[in-house]
């Protein structure tokens, strides 16, 4: 019997890395013959990088970067073995590292993450993923195309600075400087929205008020990323303007695009491509994945539901073991009861948060022990 194991992180608890290893080992001590698989999962959000690194053997490189607010960050990527670079957005130009007080999309920038993107470059990277949750930004990837070598000028001739304050003063895109490796070098963007730039769907209006735009800024962000795209459209030749997922991480999808010939596709897909777990659960018996908390954003493009999808393809049973399941029963059985053979949580009794995560390797020990313990008795009949 050959079980693969594929499970996503339990974020504040274990990694991923750390979910599958402690599956993996309880199954081996209730049959040593048992082949394990392990694959770690992510989703192209925060914690991408490290499970790459952590499965693939890769490394981390850690970089002084320039952060949203034009501060120095200590900022990282991931470096694999084969030259690919694996970039999470949020370790430079992220949320979290702007104190709530200051948090203001017309100022921030994305300058860090071009510096990353340069970085991964230098390094010889030909192939640059990069995630792009959790965002402070509302630039369209400006800042992060200065740090590239591209020049921003205004109505006056004045080269423009930092911020989404900028859209609306851009008047000409220069290209003369631009970093010499991007043109040899294929980027995808890790997304799984597919909001446009702009409009009431868009970077500004959907989620410039989580970063800190009152309705004013809003609609100033929002008329300038529809004057960022007209001027990108007369000096590059791209239209962004209807670009699906152009609007994610404040329109750094669109500007990944237009200035970095980058191609947005599904995180999960990308994970499951370079870790290759097609090829890994094509003659397994099983499959085992999950996540910290199965929720209705499981079946939007969550790791454990790309790994599910790609296991009906060859007719492989999945078990989910998860921190928690979240998801009304309903939701998971309307059109997805094929997927999942059975959704478990490691919360055996009422606790705290705190106490689930402290104890969380020693749960799933025990709820694997118990689902496995079922499942060979049922499996050897």
């Amino acid at each position: 019997m050959k079980i693969v194991i594929a499970s996503d992180k339990y974020k504040g608890s274990l990694s991923a890395l750390e979910v599958c290893t402690i599956i993996g080992r309880t199954i081996k001590e209730l049959d040593p013959e048992i082949a394990i698989e392990i694959s770690p999962m992510a989703d192209g959000g925060e914690g991408t990088v490290g499970t790459l690194v952590e499965s693939l053997d890769g490394k981390i490189v850690e970089i002084c970067a320039t952060g949203p607010l034009g501060e120095k960050v200590r900022a990282e990527l991931g470096m694999m073995d084969d030259g690919t670079a694996v970039i999470e957005m949020a370790s430079a130009s992220g949320y979290v590292l702007v104190p709530r007080d200051r948090r203001n999309p017309m100022e921030t920038t994305t300058f860090g993450t071009g510096e990353l993107i340069k970085k991964a470059l230098e390094l010889g990277s030909k192939k640059i993923i990069v995630g792009i949750g959790g965002s402070a930004t509302n630039d369209g990837g400006m800042g992060m195309a200065q740090a590239l070598g591209y020049e921003f000028i205004g109505s006056d001739g004045e080269i423009l600075g930092f911020g989404g304050k900028q859209l609306q003063k851009l008047k000409k895109i220069k290209t003369d400087n631009v970093h010499s490796g991007l043109s040899s070098t294929v980027i995808e963007i890790a997304c799984d929205v597919d909001n446009p730039l702009f409009g009431k769907r868009g970077a500004a209006y959907v989620y410039g008020p989580q970063k800190g735009a009152d309705p004013e800024m809003v609609a100033s962000l929002d008329s300038g990323l529809r004057n960022f795209a007209k001027v990108v459209a007369n000096d590059t030749g791209k239209d962004i303007s209807g670009l699906p997922g152009a609007g994610a991480a404040g329109g750094l999808g669109a500007g990944l695009a237009a200035f970095a010939g980058a191609s947005l596709r599904p995180g999960t897909d990308i994970v499951i491509e370079v870790t290759g777990l097609d090829k890994k659960i094509r003659d397994a018996d099983l499959v085992i994945t999950g996540e910290g908390a199965m929720d209705e954003q499981t079946f939007y493009g969550k790791s454990s539901f790309g790994v599910a999808k790609l296991a009906s393809k060859y007719g492989i049973p999945v078990i989910s073991i998860n921190g928690s399941v979240l998801a009304k029963g309903e939701k998971i059985n309307t059109g997805n009861s094929s997927l999942f053979a059975g959704n478990f949580s490691i919360i055996n009794r009422p606790m705290k948060l705190e106490e689930a995560i402290k104890q969380a390797p020693e749960l799933l020990a025990a709820v694997t022990a118990e689902i496995m313990g079922f499942y060979l008795k049922i499996v050897k009949k």
